[in-house]
């Protein structure tokens, strides 16, 4: 399993977890002003077929409205 870790956790998470060899991506090594959308976070853990770790309640609400199907009631 792959991760993306959002800039708001520490740096030190993904040490952590690559200890265990655990592949980890840290949001600040893409962008270090930790300023990407949560819709481009989101696309990219998409892309690389990643989980994403954060504690930003907002990413979780938006990416369940932005990706849920069309026909859910």
């Amino acid at each position: 399993m792959k991760y993306l870790i959002d800039a708001q956790l520490p740096l030190h998470l993904k040490k952590y977890l690559e200890y265990y060899n655990i592949d980890a991506l840290h949001l600040l090594e893409l962008d270090p002003t930790g300023t990407m959308s949560d819709a481009s976070m989101s696309k990219l853990a998409d892309i690389q077929n990643r989980v994403v770790i954060s504690k930003d309640i907002d990413f979780y609400n938006s990416h369940l409205i932005n990706n849920s199907p069309k026909n859910y009631c």
